[in-house]
């Protein structure tokens, strides 16, 4: 098992990791954000703060999919940049359904030390900023691999 903290930080600054790169007419007037597709670069921490130990970066994309309930269709790899994980990575793949306390999401595969690997991974929101849209999210890792 393995713990990390995704950190999507949407609203513009210096630590924005996150741009938004369509969105459909009624996107503005959508609850849910349905039609915005974003692509990131976001930071992967051992701890919940962003100053934690950076472990790898987030990469890849996620488009608001849910017209009436907050549900994110993502895809991502977690390259790794630290540690025994130094240049492996995992693809994480599927529906996350953000306005659940709890939700999993489908490890697919990955390279380096993940070689073939398989597994899942649970989800909990640790921090919510609804004005700016940014996010702290812990990834509980469940990998079976070579």
């Amino acid at each position: 098992r393995l713990p990390v903290y995704w950190h999507d930080v949407v609203s513009g600054g210096p630590n924005a990791r996150a741009v938004q790169v369509a969105e459909a007419p009624s996107s503005n007037a959508s609850a849910t954000g349905f039609g915005t597709v974003l692509v990131i670069d976001d930071p992967l921490t051992e701890g919940p703060n962003l100053t934690s130990r950076l472990l790898g970066r987030a990469q890849g994309m996620y488009i608001s999919a849910g017209k009436d309930s907050l549900s994110l269709l993502m895809a991502m790899n977690f390259v790794f940049v630290d540690g025994a994980y130094n240049g492996s990575s995992i693809a994480i793949i599927g529906p996350n359904q953000a306005d659940r306390a709890v939700r999993e999401m489908p490890v697919v595969g990955g390279n380096g030390v993940f070689r073939f690997a398989r597994g899942y991974c649970q989800l909990r929101t640790h921090w919510f900023d609804a004005k700016t849209g940014d996010a702290t999210v812990e990834y509980k890792i469940h990998l079976r691999h070579d």
